[in-house]
This record gives structure tokens, C-alpha cells and sequence, in this order.
């Protein structure tokens, strides 16, 4: 579809794109869409100029902050396309233009817009009035060089690069920033400049920065092969819980002490598990890891200690069980409480005698195994309830450990989400643009049941529903969860502030008297919504509105309301 773009035509209204702001005043953000947005002083950002300027020269501040507006402006072209998805391909075009303007960062009115996305056409020419970047150089650089727009720059660039599908360049031919009269830039496809090599090289890792991460990288590696080394590995977690964890299995590692894990479903009871053994002088050892609630009771015995031929019909050979498998090394017991009485007894004597007996065997063989056991009940619970063997448990217990559910230790989210994204953006062949803020802060907000593997699934649910080069939203991670924020405000046609439809009384009660409809009216539609929500069951639909069922039915008769309405 070819778009043209006449001087003589004016913005359409662009209320879609201001109504996406709100100010939680009471939490201290600023949301736009489901972006996190910062109000902060024009001066601020002179002076943080300024001084990377001097820091790092004015060639590689440039890169810096062309790279800042495209990360901006990938953000905002997905933004645009949800928001405007039935509107024409100008307007969803000129919601750049729009979110500049509307986010205080320049007034920018088009002069030509000559697109066709099917055959690959684009030339787009834009005037930047009142530019907050010139006006940084105006109080803190003085003129400049070159054209010093750089952040406006790099979001037209990736903003229209996503619009296209194919890689627009911009360039800012006048800049007032140097002393022309006004800033104008003009766009075309990247292969439409010829030699831009020089021009893409800014949109590229600084130098400077490649080498920290070389070196970064190299200190990483140092310090990874000393941990395998050393067999030191705990999974994910930095928040002071999961450190105190880690300390606390340190401690027992390095000995033979049996290990007793606790704690609720998903919380990663494994993953502390090999890391006691790869903590310990057995890494080099087996680590072999049961689930006892996933054996039947008739044949844990026989999978945990082996069997002889002929111990029972079927038997018909000798084969060894889990315990000689892990002989020398670890064998982690998850749901232990499940063991029946009779395996309950034989793990007893294989921790007090370091032998065993296969079912059906009629010699013992000795044994030597570490055994970390974990279970999401209390054991001690289950002694009481006569489950478990008080005798048993004493022996497990040696050394407790409990793990702290994800709720506790809400700083390991983003990290955690970051992994399991990397993981299933490689598995599924697709790379999104992560979390949105607002979807992190939902993570950070759920108090996940189901732990650590219940934010695995919900990871990869959002990355299944989420396109490639798009953020994941709260709807891909939550379904029909719906998430308080708190009230919040935002902006009316004339830039006020005013208490937004839906987010508290003052919202909605704004809203019906800025429309002009009447009570009856209102009631009407209520009543409309209720029957419709309750498939037409009077009862039900009363039950909705706080009302009886005759004060209902006579209230829909007064207004003529039939069931096929």
C-alpha cells in the first residue's frame, strides 16, 4: 500500500496514544502502555551529556545515544501497531511523529511522506522543531559540529525500520544545534545511501565497551573453571535468602552429613541438591536423583536397592539399584515421605550400616553413599501422623536445610525470567523483545504457588503467544488475571490531569457526566450488561446488580427489554 503524506493535511487526533499514560502518584511511577516511563529535569540530561562527553570523547557519546532513541523507538513501533491496528498505514506511521511530540521530546512535523511497504519504497522528510537535544547544546556544549540530535536519530531510524520490515536510515541534514536555521532530517532504505558503513558503525558495541566485556568475559570464564573445579554450583539468586542458602549449604558439603531438604513444590530442591554434591569431595562421583512418588510401592524397593534373579515372577535377572549406581557418589531422594515402611527400614540400615541387601539377595553388599533427601511436607509432621519413621527422620535430619518459596525472594525474579527466556527463545526459534515493564512488575507482584517451575511455564507461555520483535505483555504471561496497580490518573484532551475510567469511583463517574448520558440511561445499560453477562437469566442477572428478581424483571419490562435484545 502506497502513502503519501501532503503538507496540507493535518495530525489526527491522537488521543489513543495520550490515554496510554498514567500516573500511579501513590506507587511512584509513570506508566505509558506498558512501558515505565521517568520525568526528569531537561538540566539533568545536559549535564549527564556533558560530562560522557568529556568522559569518553564526543565520537563515541554519539554511538551511546544513537543507540538509546533505537531501543526507544522499537519499543514505540510495536506500541503503534497495537494500538492502531485497524487504522490506515499513515496514521500508524505518524504515531512517531505523534509519540515525540507527546513525550516532550520534539515537536516533529513531516514535510513528505512517500511510503510503500509492498514494493519497498520509503522517502520520508521531517522537520524537529524545538528539540530538547539542541536545546542541551544551547546550555551546556554551545554549537556544535555536527547535527547533535543524536537520540531524536536513532529512534526515527529504528522506528521506521520496524514500520518497513527492511533497514531505514535517517540523516539530519540542518540542525540548529550547529547554527542552521532549523533540523531537518530526511529517511530513505539503508541500501538507497550507498555507503553507509560509516554511519551503522554507531549502532554497533562501542569499542571501549567491547573490550571491558572481553575482559569481562575472560574474568567470567577464570572464575567458572575455578568454580567447576572447586564443584561449586547453586543455580540462579543473588537476594540475601537465596545467598544465606548457599552459605548455609557450604557448611555441610564438604562432609559426608546427610542432607534434609524442605520446602514447597518448584521451589528448586534439586538444584540445591547437586549442588551439595558438586560442593563436595564426590563431584567426580554419580549424582543420581529418584522421585519416590513417581515408583510404585511394590517396586521401590527393588529400584532403590536391586534386585536378585528369580527374587519374584518376572525377575528374570539380577539387576542393581539406584543406591550401587550412586556407590562412591550422591543419590538425592526427592518425596521421600512417600518411601513405604519396608523401604523406610531398609534406607535405615544402609545410612547406620553403609550396606544393603537387594529383594531377593541372600548376601549384603557394602556401600557407600551420600544421601540428600527432599520432600514439600513437614517430616516431622509426618512422624506424629505415624507416616514416617521417627528413627528415620533423625538420620535425615542431620543437616536441615530449608528453601525459601520465590515469594520470599522477589529480587531473583528478573533473573530467574531472564534465563528461562534465553532458554526457550532458543528453543523456539524466536527472539521477542522481553518483558515489558509492566510485566516484570506483575511478576514481581504475583506470589507464584507453584514457584520457580510454575515461572518456567509461565515464560514459556508468554513467549509461545508473543511474536518475534515484540514485547511480552501481563495478558501473554496472565490470562484473564487482572493486576491492581493502584488508582491512577492521566492526562485529559487539555493536558490536565484527571482520574482515569476504571481505576477507581472518581474514574467512571467522570466519565458519564463528561458523556452527557442520563440516569435512565445508565441504568438501562446496566441492566442490558447484567442480562447479557448472565445469558439471560433474571435470577442471576438480579444477583449482579444487588437487586431482587421481581424489582429486576420489573425494572426490564419498564424499558422494553425482550430476551432476544
Amino acid at each position: 500500500m502506497a502513502i503519501t503524506y501532503k503538507p496540507q493535511l493535518q495530525y489526527s487526533d491522537f488521543h489513543d496514544l495520550s490515554n496510554q499514560i498514567r500516573f500511579q502518584t501513590t506507587e511512584g511511577k509513570i506508566w505509558f502502555g506498558e512501558q515505565r516511563m521517568l520525568l526528569m529535569q531537561l538540566s539533568a540530561l545536559a549535564n549527564f551529556r556533558r560530562e560522557l562527553i568529556e568522559l569518553i570523547g564526543i565520537e563515541r557519546a554519539k554511538g551511546f545515544f544513537l543507540r538509546l532513541g533505537y531501543q526507544s523507538g522499537l519499543k514505540d513501533a510495536e506500541l503503534a501497531r497495537k494500538l492502531r491496528p485497524d487504522c490506515s498505514e499513515l496514521e500508524i506511521f505518524l504515531a512517531g511523529p505523534q509519540l515525540h511530540s507527546l513525550k516532550g521530546l520534539v515537536k516533529a512535523r513531516p514535510i513528505e511522506v512517500d511510503i510503500d511497504i509492498q514494493s519497498g519504497r520509503f522517502h520520508v522528510e521531517v522537520e524537529w522543531i524545538d528539540s530538547f537535544e539542541v536545546e542541551i547544546c544551547q546550555a551546556e556544549l554551545g554549537l556544535m559540529d555536527e547535527p547533535a540530535c543524536w537520540t531524536l536519530l536513532g529512534y526515527a531510524c529504528s522506528y521506521s525500520s520496524a514500520f518497513m520490515g527492511r533497514e531505514v536510515i535517517f540523516k539530519e541534514v540542518t540542525c540548529r544545534g550547529r547554527g542552521d536555521d532549523r533540523c531537518r532530517i530526511v529517511g530513505k532504505l539503508a541500501e538507497e545511501w550507498g555507503d553507509t558503513s560509516d554511519f551503522k558503525a554507531y549502532f554497533k558495541s562501542d569499542p571501549v565497551m567491547e573490550e571491558l566485556y572481553d575482559l569481562q568475559s575472560q574474568v567470567s570464564n577464570l572464575r567458572n573453571r575455578l568454580c567447576q573445579q572447586d564443584g561449586q554450583y547453586y543455580g540462579i539468586g543473588q537476594s540475601p535468602a537465596y545467598k544465606r542458602i548457599c552459605e548455609t549449604i557450604d557448611k555441610a558439603a564438604r562432609g559426608k552429613v546427610s542432607v534434609l531438604i524442605q520446602g514447597e513444590t518448584g521451589v528448586g530442591k534439586e538444584v540445591i541438591a547437586r549442588s551439595v554434591h558438586l560442593r563436595s569431595e564426590r563431584a567426580k562421583e554419580s549424582f543420581v536423583a529418584v522421585n519416590c512418588a513417581a515408583i510404585p510401592p511394590d517396586l521401590i524397593e527393588a529400584e532403590l536397592f536391586g534386585v536378585d534373579k528369580g527374587a519374584y515372577t518376572g525377575a528374570t535377572q539380577s539387576r542393581i539399584g539406584r543406591f550401587e549406581r550412586a556407590n562412591g557418589g550422591t543419590i538425592f531422594l526427592d518425596e521421600v515421605v512417600e518411601l513405604t515402611p519396608r523401604a523406610q527400614a531398609t534406607l535405615l540400615r544402609v545410612l547406620q550400616e553403609g550396606e544393603l541387601e537387594r529383594v531377593g539377595g541372600d548376601h549384603t553388599r557394602q556401600i557407600d553413599v551420600r544421601v540428600i533427601a527432599a520432600t514439600n511436607e513437614d517430616l516431622g509432621e509426618a512422624v506424629k501422623a505415624g507416616k514416617f519413621r521417627a528413627d528415620l527422620f533423625y538420620r535425615l535430619n542431620v543437616f536441615p536445610v530449608q528453601i525459601p518459596p520465590l515469594r520470599a525472594r522477589r529480587e531473583d525474579i528478573p533473573l530467574l525470567a531472564e534465563h528461562f527466556l534465553r532458554k526457550f527463545h532458543s528453543e523456539y526459534g524466536k527472539k521477542t523483545l522481553g518483558l515489558s515493564d509492566r510485566a516484570l512488575e506483575a511478576c514481581v507482584r504475583y506470589q507464584w504457588p507453584g514457584n520457580i517451575r510454575e515461572l518456567e511455564n509461565v515464560m514459556e507461555r508468554g513467549v509461545i503467544l508473543t511474536e518475534s520483535n515484540e514485547s511480552i505483555s501481563v495478558e501473554a504471561l496472565f490470562p484473564g488475571v487482572a493486576f491492581d496497580g493502584g488508582a491512577s490518573e492521566g492526562l485529559s484532551s487539555a493536558g490536565a490531569l484527571i482520574q482515569r475510567a476504571g481505576d477507581g469511583q472518581g474514574g467512571w463517574l467522570e466519565q458519564i457526566f463528561a458523556s452527557g448520558v442520563s440516569l435512565d440511561e445508565v441504568e438501562a445499560s446496566l441492566m442490558r450488561e447484567a442480562m447479557q453477562r448472565a445469558q439471560n437469566n433474571i435470577s442471576a442477572a438480579a444477583r449482579l446488580l444487588g437487586l431482587t428478581r421481581p424489582a429486576l424483571a420489573y425494572r426490564l419490562k419498564k424499558i422494553g427489554y425482550e430476551e432476544n435484545d
